[in-house]
């Protein structure tokens, strides 16, 4: 339980329970009911609970459940107030009548009090809870702190991984980026960009006159002569007129 939460009787038990002072905690345990408060006016504390409800009957113990870590945190950035708010509560009667019948009363009712005090006008919105206990409400307290630790255990562990994870792909990239500079670096000297852009002279070429590339003269096609052809045509001829 959150102790800025929790209003308790004012007397403390110091001494060891005898079997008969155990039988009658039970008793009274058996004859306490619980009522519960669905909404606990802004700035409204335990201790101011208590005083109200005690006028009503012998009240145990008070326990009221403090709003949520960041809703706190954005209230205080954003707000002026800084005191904790409470969402919540849980009020012991010493008797279970007692418990049902101010409930019953209150419910749905303004809280009142002296003109001009901060929560006259605000609405009790409380409910009994039949065969509710005490140690019922301690217990769910108690498994719901267990679960809420151990879901920050497992968003821690999931958050260092993450950051494992993080550091490793930084330091990859890093040497990536170092790998590819001395690349750059490489590719870019300007003694090795010299030596292979000026051509080398040739061994062959140094001494001599370098000679004009000869080109090869074209075959001159043959002519036939006019007299050849003539000829040939004349004897075309002469075979012609034998045969005819």
């Amino acid at each position: 339980m959150n102790p800025d939460g929790f209003a308790g009787p004012s007397e403390k038990v110091v001494k060891p329970l005898t079997p008969e002072a155990l039988a009658a905690f039970k008793a009274a345990q058996e004859r306490a009911g619980v009522l519960y408060i669905s909404r606990i006016p802004p700035g409204m504390r335990p201790t101011k609970v208590r005083h109200i409800m005690s006028a009503y009957g012998e009240v145990g113990r008070v326990y009221l459940q403090q709003e949520d870590a960041k809703r706190a945190y954005l209230r205080r950035k954003y707000t002026a107030t800084k005191k904790a708010h409470f969402t919540e509560g849980w009020v012991e009667f010493k008797d279970k009548r007692v418990a049902r019948s101010v409930a019953e009363m209150l419910n749905a009712q303004p809280i009142g009090g002296k003109k001009g005090t901060r929560w006259r006008d605000d609405v009790w919105t409380m409910k009994y809870l039949p065969k509710f206990k005490w140690n019922m409400l301690t217990e769910q307290i108690a498994h719901e702190a267990a679960a809420h630790a151990a879901q920050l255990r497992v968003e821690l562990s999931q958050s260092r991984q993450e950051q494992r994870e993080y550091l490793r792909n930084v330091e990859l990239a890093r040497v990536l980026d170092k790998r590819a500079e001395r690349k750059r670096k490489a590719g870019a000297d300007p003694d090795t960009t010299t030596a292979i852009s000026a051509p080398q002279p040739s061994q062959k070429s140094e001494g001599r006159p370098e000679r004009p590339p000869q080109t090869k003269p074209r075959k001159k096609q043959k002519q036939l002569p006019e007299d050849g052809v003539d000829t040939r045509s004349r004897q075309l001829d002469s075979v012609l007129n034998s045969i005819l």
